[in-house]
């Protein structure tokens, strides 16, 4: 008989820091997420000539996130079942850290690519989440826990966005040097 009540040593030793943890992670891996989102266009036009080159590969890009989140999604989730949840979300953490290096410093169109098949094959990592919102909690509160992953998601897909494009309107030439002397855009002077 398949018993889905969670296993009560883990119910007892959980505490507000383990499902914070869960939701720092998911706050983190959203917010990365939804930054680069205004971001990537900019990146991709340096490497490009045309706009039409420049929109078919930020669509592949974009593309080739979402089919690494798609395939390694289930993978992520059966290796959390077998070495842990908080091992993979920290292995998840540190690939969207590699990621976003790999982005920055990309100076190719093929190291870009390469950052973004590492972001989504790690950054498929909300199952593994849910798995571990639902293990540490009861059947009082898994309601109450996931509607804070929802929160913690929703939060960091608001902020990344924003906070891309503060920085994609703050900066135009960031990778022209390294390391990265950004300037403030210029405006066209009057009479000029």
């Amino acid at each position: 008989m398949n018993d889905s009540r969670p296993d009560p040593a883990l119910v007892a030793a959980a505490s507000p820091g383990r499902l914070g943890f869960v939701l720092v992670c998911v706050f983190i891996d959203m917010l990365g997420v939804g930054l680069i989102v205004p971001v990537l266009p900019i990146l991709v036009g340096e490497y490009v000539g045309s706009r039409e080159e420049q929109t078919l590969w930020y669509g592949i890009l974009g593309a080739t996130f979402g089919l690494m989140q798609f395939i390694f999604m289930p993978m992520l989730g059966a290796i959390s079942d077998r070495i842990g949840r908080r091992p993979v979300l920290l292995y998840s953490m540190a690939g969207m850290s590699l990621n976003f290096l790999a982005t920055a410093w990309a100076p190719n169109l093929a190291c870009l690519f390469i950052g973004r098949v590492i972001g989504g094959m790690s950054s498929a990592s909300m199952s593994v989440a849910s798995a571990y919102a639902s293990d540490i909690s009861t059947h009082d509160n898994r309601a109450k826990s996931f509607g804070k992953i929802g929160a913690a998601f929703g939060l960091g897909f608001i902020a990344g966005p924003m906070l891309g494009a503060c920085w994609a309107a703050s900066t135009c030439t960031c990778r022209s040097t390294w390391p990265p002397r950004c300037r403030p855009r210029t405006s066209p002077t009057a009479g000029s």
